[in-house]
């Protein structure tokens, strides 16, 4: 049977929007037994295609589009042996770049890989006359090359037939008929013309009525009439060409590389040295004791990987981490299983003591569970380059490479892009992303269904929702690729051998198959994760080296430090590791943990599933609810936990202490359990139950621990990665309780950029006591830097200030010493610096600060400085001259409230003053509460705030409601709103970034700190009645006195403002001075005062 031979699916990025399961869906449903995949120069998508296909039982054949200047030619594999030479032949497509990473390839490039690969030529300029005056060389090297050879004839390129029977005749080849599929049904053309104008940048008017131009997934049936007459052989040919092709994939088991730097040693000799130098060098910085038993679990650990055939595995590894220490490359304490290993241990590879912490080999490497070790490693996210060159400098270049990864049109992208296409101005674009509800993962459709603005907007005009169709046909489509953040692969033989690569970043390879792709076809990945945290951490350990003078290893501290865990207890946990969310700190102060033990269960309790238990811990913990045990004898796995089963090695442990399970069938127990395999779960009930009778327990005790095992054991944590990934969270936590100034300069390092981030550390750090610098001409680096304990802006983070001219103020204050005044900065840079707007910047950030002079002064200086410059050239004295006088300096009309902004504008953050300030009045009369004063002891209570707004983020509840979660702040901190949504649909008008509003609520202490709004109003719509009294200069005292009697006479809740004409000053009066609102009251002050001295609104 005949299938299309050219068939693009959207893998061919932003050329077609044919989705791969769509296509082997609709080619089963129209009868097809075999189906093809072409895609342009890459095979991203050929194992998907093949998985598919198997399914379906259709016949994959898999092939590639090649395209060489503006030619096409068809490359379709025959058979696994075809398939290989098919991964080489695109691979060198796409890796064929010169220095500047411009393409070089030449067809002659692939001349040895056409052994079983079918070559179709579909050359776009190729015409009798080319073929008589030898014009074609490439291409006749590639026909003599091939073993099988067709040209291609397209029967519904008309125009083209004629020319191509006449080139194939002077070819001496023979057609093939070639039907290209780009889209899968008729009615996509207008979508795909689309998606290619994404990717070119070209508009198309959504008013053309666009015909299809045939290139879409016909039946067998309209194949068969287009491949009639004088294409028959053509036809034909395609049938016969389809039947020789018989491609089976081989999915081998994982090829570990060798580690080939022993020293002479077998691996497994090698690995048992480093261990044994390793362990010794552990017991003597730990002070070990128990060392027959480190040596035990040592012999057996090192037996088992060498008996499953890992010692190679854990020497490459060791291999990274050991350049990483010899570096000064921090490593993270461990993460997920391999914190079970003492190998690993040993190996400097974690830096979590196994035994220590009662953590279980087995739950990593388990012989009856035949399965890779995977050993994740945590790098700070600034070094991970410098990893991945070492491992590229150390293996060579074919034979390890980063993995591709494809970034998605997902629903905002498409609607822009889909906008751009249809040439809409920026605000008809914006309008349509202002549409989408801020729900993570939020498909167009569902968006439509909750989101009435977006209806509107579809229904506005036939434009609209053509385009609002379009962008659904396209959501979810690959749009580029990119290089996974994590994982790189390995191996012994060249790449190209197991998967299709091109060239990367950096001109190291990158792997044309996904991360999971790569691993089935039985490449070794191993994960780099660069994680911020860590490079916070290192930052912080450079910056108490410096700032505080002492010689600090992070590793040395105490996991159950008093002044840390109350970091913990009081959920200040913003900048520590896996502790941040708002959520977590709720827990944080429920529970208030006491150990390192208590921090680690909540790490792992809160977490989808385990979160259920969190209530349970809490209570048990506090001794509100009785801990209990469902056998006596389990109490020494589950005491820890409060009789709680949390950690997947707890189920094991059981399983093995009463069950008599190997601790290899205990976490094959474990396994069924997290992947909820019934069948396995109900054999191993039986083996559990006579397995403990046979120890002595009853079957009423064995059923009930087994029950148990599954009401907790269900949703258990990894213990081995929750104690790994708590340590390095105890680490920054222990140095923001001993070293705050430090730990936030480094947090803030790692914000650079972003303004809320910076805002909430700075406000933060100020509330411990740190004090931070606006950035000093003559202090500041780069960077935020410390001196003697306070911190200090850096020039990068001044935003909008250009990158050479930071490097150059720097280099010339290195160069010729500090900075006297503005006039002697403007005097030393160069010229090319000297402009207004520049120097602005500098002025409005802080900077000249240093010199005593105003912002204000500066400002209205800089415009003649800078003229006097331009006159006086480099004569100092000349320049002097022609300094300022403060009568010859333009006046600034700006307001210290534009100041403020401008600051926050360029730093990120207030730190002269914060925009609540200017709301103290209305503070005080509308008796509103800071938010370092709200906290537990306030739970239920009606509190009045002035805030700032910070975050808005919007859901829908389970009826398809809208409500808000929004951050606000004053300058004493930040504080979470919630509006639910009686109270969104009220208010929602005020909630905007920036906006400063008065709220009322109950103050809530379900989740940690939070207010539930009852009312919300703009602080500059806030009208409160108020007497205005004025006091005339002939007032005197004993009338004075009468006031005050008549004020406490007549107390009440409308505040009072007193305007004294004598001292010229304005006071609001304390509020046991406050009047009632009563007629009686404002006849006598008019009595008293004079009608025109009182006034009341």
């Amino acid at each position: 049977m005949y299938a299309p031979l050219q068939v693009l699916s959207s893998y061919s990025l932003l050329q077609s929007p044919l989705r791969i399961p769509e296509y082997v869906k609709l080619g089963k449903e129209l009868g097809y037994n075999a189906l093809v995949l072409t895609d342009i120069n890459s095979m991203y998508g050929v194992l998907d295609f093949y998985h598919e296909c198997v399914k379906a039982g259709i016949k994959p054949i898999i092939g590639i589009t090649l395209q060489s200047g503006d030619d096409e030619y068809i490359f379709i594999a025959k058979n696994s042996n075809g398939y290989q030479n098919l991964m080489n032949i695109s691979s060198k497509r796409l890796t064929a770049v010169d220095e500047n990473y411009k393409n070089i390839f030449k067809l002659a490039n692939i001349k040895e890989y056409l052994q079983d690969v079918i070559v179709i030529l579909k050359p776009s300029y190729l015409t009798v006359n080319d073929i008589i005056s030898d014009q074609v060389t490439e291409l006749q090297t590639l026909v003599s090359a091939a073993e099988t050879t067709y040209y291609g004839v397209n029967p519904n390129d008309r125009d083209a037939i004629n020319n191509d029977l006449m080139a194939a005749e002077k070819l001496q080849l023979e057609t093939i008929l070639l039907t290209p599929v780009k889209y899968l049904k008729e009615r996509d053309y207008f979508s795909t013309k689309v998606l290619q104008a994404i990717g070119t940048g070209e508009n198309v008017n959504p008013n053309w009525n666009l015909k299809s131009d045939g290139n879409y997934l016909h039946t067998p049936e309209e194949y068969e009439r287009l491949g009639a007459d004088y294409l028959s052989s053509a036809y034909q040919n395609a049938i016969n060409m389809i039947a020789q092709c018989n491609l089976t994939l081989n999915f081998p088991k994982t090829q570990l590389p060798h580690f080939k730097e022993t020293n002479g040693l077998s691996s497994e000799d090698f690995l048992r040295k480093l261990c044994q130098e390793g362990l010794a060098k552990r017991i003597a910085e730990e002070n070990i004791k128990n060392q027959e038993e480190y040596q035990s679990r040592l012999d057996y650990e090192l037996s088992v990987i060498h008996r499953m055939g890992f010692d190679d595995y854990f020497l490459i590894v060791w291999d990274v981490t050991n350049f990483a220490h010899e570096n000064n490359i921090l490593t993270g304490p461990g993460r997920g299983s391999a914190a079970g290993s003492l190998v690993s241990y040993t190996l400097y590879i974690t830096d979590i003591d196994p035994i220590k912490y009662d953590l279980i080999f087995e739950r990593f490497l388990n012989e009856e569970r035949a399965q890779m070790p995977d050993i994740d490693l945590d790098i700070p996210d600034i070094k991970r380059d410098t990893i991945i060159e070492y491992l590229h400098q150390k293996y060579g270049q074919q034979h390890m490479a980063q993995i591709i990864t494809f970034g998605t049109l997902k629903t905002k992208q498409v609607l822009r892009d889909v906008a751009r296409v249809f040439d809409l101005k920026t605000y008809e674009a914006d309008a349509w992303s202002k549409a989408i509800p801020k729900e993570y993962g939020i498909t167009l459709k569902e968006a439509y269904a909750s989101s009435q603005s977006l209806k509107n907007l579809v229904a506005d005009n036939s434009k609209n929702r053509l385009l609002f169709e379009t962008a659904i046909a396209l959501e979810g489509l690959p749009r580029h690729y990119s290089t996974h953040a994590a994982g790189i692969i390995l191996s012994d033989d060249d790449l190209v051998d197991h998967v299709p690569v091109q060239i990367g970043g950096d001109g190291i390879l990158m792997s044309q198959f996904a991360k999971n792709q790569v691993e089935e076809v039985g490449l070794l990945k191993m994960d780099f994760l660069g994680l911020r945290n860590l490079s916070i951490l290192e930052n912080t350990i450079t910056l108490i080296k410096k700032g505080y003078h002492v010689d600090f290893d992070i590793r040395k501290i105490n996991l159950d430090d008093p002044e840390t865990l109350k970091i913990y207890q009081n959920a200040e946990t913003s900048g520590v590791f896996q502790f941040e969310s708002a959520g977590i700190r709720g827990v944080l102060t429920k529970l208030k943990p006491t150990s390192f033990e208590d921090v680690a269960a909540v790490n792992a309790l809160y977490r989808p599933g385990p979160i259920q238990n969190i209530d349970e811990f809490i209570a048990r913990k506090h001794g509100e609810r009785p801990i209990t045990y469902p056998s006596k004898e389990l109490e020494g796995i589950l005491k820890q936990t409060y009789g709680i089963m949390v950690y997947q090695e707890q189920v094991m442990q059981v399983a093995s202490t009463m069950g008599g399970f190997t601790l290899g069938q205990a976490d094959s127990l474990r396994r069924a359990m997290s992947k909820k395999k019934h069948d396995i779960i109900s054999r191993m009930e039986v083996m559990f139950i006579n397995g403990a009778m046979k120890k002595g327990y009853t079957h009423e005790v064995a059923k009930k621990v087994y029950a148990y095992i599954m009401e907790f054991g269900d949703y258990g944590f990894n213990r081995s990665h929750a104690v790994a990934y708590s340590k390095m969270s105890f680490e920054l936590a222990y140095i923001k309780a001993h070293y705050p100034a430090a730990f936030f300069a480094a947090l803030l390092n790692s914000v650079i950029g972003n303004p809320r981030k910076t805002k909430d550390y700075v406000l933060e750090a100020k509330n411990k006591g740190v004090k931070v610098h606006h950035p000093d001409i003559n202090i500041s680096q780069s960077l935020y830097i410390l001196r003697n304990g306070e911190i200090y802006f850096g020039l990068s983070c001044i935003k909008s200030l250009r990158k050479n001219f930071l490097q150059d103020i720097l280099q010339e204050r290195k160069r010729s010493g500090i900075f006297k005044n503005m006039e002697d900065f403007l005097q030393r840079i160069n010229k090319r610096y000297l402009k207004r707007e520049l120097i602005e910047i500098l002025i409005y950030s802080g900077v000249f600060d240093t010199f005593g002079q105003s912002r204000k002064e500066l400002l209205a200086m800089l415009p003649r400085l800078l003229s006097n410059i331009e006159l006086s050239g480099n004569n100092v004295e000349l320049f002097s001259m022609l300094a300022p006088k403060k009568t010859t300096v333009e006046k600034i009309e700006i307001s210290n409230d534009e100041l403020l902004e401008k600051e926050n504008y360029y730093l990120g953050a207030y730190l002269s003053g914060h925009p609540v300030e200017k709301y103290t009045e209305l503070i005080y009369l509308t008796n509103s509460t800071r938010v370092s004063q709200i906290n537990e002891s306030n739970k239920d209570k009606y509190v009045s705030m002035i805030l700032q707004i910070k975050v808005i983020k919007i859901i829908r509840t389970k009826n398809g409601s809208q409500m808000a979660f929004v951050t606000a702040a004053d300058q004493t901190g930040n504080m979470d709103l919630t509006f639910f949504p009686n109270a969104y649909k009220r208010f929602s008008s005020v909630l905007e970034d920036g906006n400063i509003i008065l709220i009322e609520g109950r103050v809530d202490t379900t989740r940690g700190l939070a207010i539930t709004i009852s009312k919300a109003m703009l602080a500059n719509d806030v009208r409160i009645k108020t007497y205005y009294l004025r006091l005339s200069k002939a007032f005197d005292t004993s009338k004075r006195r009468n006031l005050e009697k008549l004020m406490l006479q007549n107390s009440g809740n409308v505040p009072v403002i007193i305007v004294d004409e004598k001292s010229g000053k304005k006071k609001l009066l304390n509020k046991k001075l406050w009047l009632s609102q009563d007629k009686i009251v404002y006849n006598r002050l008019v009595e008293l005062l004079g009608v025109e001295n009182v006034v009341l609104k």
